[in-house]
């Protein structure tokens, strides 16, 4: 992996795990991957951090059905699941394909450099 690639996924990586929204497994994932860098595992944490990744950054559809879903009902309460959904459809409409919250733009930002990453 280019050095270049390497820093701006650090970067991106350390703003998902800081983000509220980011995942224990995502940010565990994201540790790892960080303290392999530059060494001879790097290349196999970096597998399991994109494949962490695909799991957790969700899709702008998955965020829709999740929002308008009972146990998204029951996690956010009936008003936040309500502006949530509206949030995720506007988001739907205007071609978004992720979720827009801080670790899924990270997590995205990371897997559209998946290529270079491999």
């Amino acid at each position: 992996m280019e050095q270049q690639v390497r820093e701006y996924v650090a970067a991106k990586a350390k703003e998902m795990m800081n983000a509220v929204s980011c995942s224990a497994e995502a940010k565990a994932a994201a540790e790892s991957w960080l303290a392999a860098m530059g060494t001879d595992k790097e290349a196999e944490e970096t597998k399991k951090f994109i494949a962490e990744l695909e799991q957790d950054v969700l899709p702008v559809e998955a965020c829709i059905a999740f929002s308008a879903s009972e146990a998204g009902v029951q996690l956010f309460g009936a008003e936040r699941a309500a502006q949530m959904n509206a949030h995720a459809r506007e988001l739907q409409a205007s071609g978004a394909t992720f979720c827009d919250c801080p670790a899924c733009t990270a997590g995205a930002a990371i897997l559209a450099k998946k290529a270079e990453m491999m």
